[in-house]
């Protein structure tokens, strides 16, 4: 902690936050240590015909439940005083559960999106995910209730089912198009708007005058480009680069520290050595 003291005291903050922020609201991970295997269906997979709607929609519907009672954690919450204390500027994250948000923060970039909206990809129209799940369970009445309470949760609030068949999913209630959560799925790209956005928050930690600030990354592997890019940007300006991740990153021979520990219980230790 004093090592982490010495480089961020005195710098203005961006966070970069990534699944292992979340774990210990109860939302499994990909990439953890000790994280079973994990496959995501492609955006590909997910275009491809009703058959795999069907089971991605099934899978959610369960899921979902879990995933909306989910809460914040300590880590959430160190990083919100972190930006109410005036430390943190800005929070990039790569999650999709909207825990930030729930949190408190004010300033966040949500880069893959959230599961709290969907998006019918025929006329674009967005909507709540709480009316689509309304939909849903008056089209496959007990579905929920008959897959048992001890279905293992998958990352990105879906369940493990081991058969789907008869569920039926809504279609758009406007135009009858193919509805799809409001997040990107892999093999998607990330809307180049939300790049740029997120590009300028790391740039700001350049100043014309003062303090250079630092990148400090909670939570991601950064094994995916959309979330590393960032960091080689950082190293690139000479930005100091925090990483607080159980188990190795892609990102670890571009960081000034790195710190192969827990998110929530750094976070808070963090944030109570920053804030005087």
């Amino acid at each position: 902690m004093s090592a982490l003291r010495a480089v961020l005291a005195g710098r203005p903050l961006v966070a970069l936050t990534g699944a292992g922020l979340s774990t210990d609201s109860g939302i499994p991970d990909y990439r953890g240590p000790g994280s079973p295997p994990a496959t995501p269906m492609t955006f590909a997979e997910f275009r491809s015909g009703e058959a795999a709607r069907r089971r991605y929609w099934a899978r959610s519907h369960v899921g979902w439940a879990r995933m909306g009672a989910a809460a914040p954690n300590a880590g959430h919450r160190a990083l919100v005083s972190l930006e109410r204390a005036g430390v943190l500027r800005g929070l990039i994250t790569q999650n999709v559960d909207g825990l930030h948000r729930a949190a408190g923060h004010r300033s966040v970039i949500d880069l893959h999106g959230r599961l709290a909206g969907v998006v019918c990809l025929d006329c674009r129209r967005r909507s709540p995910r709480s009316g689509l799940q309304r939909r849903l369970a008056e089209l496959n009445p007990g579905f929920a209730e008959s897959t048992g309470a001890d279905v293992a949760s998958a990352p990105d609030g879906d369940a493990v089912l081991s058969t789907v068949a008869g569920f039926r999913v809504a279609p758009c209630a406007v135009c009858g198009g193919v509805l799809k959560p409001d997040v990107v799925f892999f093999g998607e790209h990330v809307p180049p708007e939300r790049v740029a956005l997120a590009y300028a928050l790391v740039e700001s930690l350049v100043p014309e005058s003062g303090p250079v600030g630092a990148l400090l990354v909670a939570g991601s592997s950064l094994t995916v480009q959309s979330g590393l890019r960032f960091v080689r940007r950082a190293h690139q300006r000479d930005i100091p680069v925090v990483i607080v991740n159980r188990g190795p990153t892609r990102g670890d021979p571009l960081a000034t520290i790195k710190v192969d520990a827990g998110c929530s219980e750094t976070l808070t230790q963090l944030a109570t050595t920053l804030i005087q």
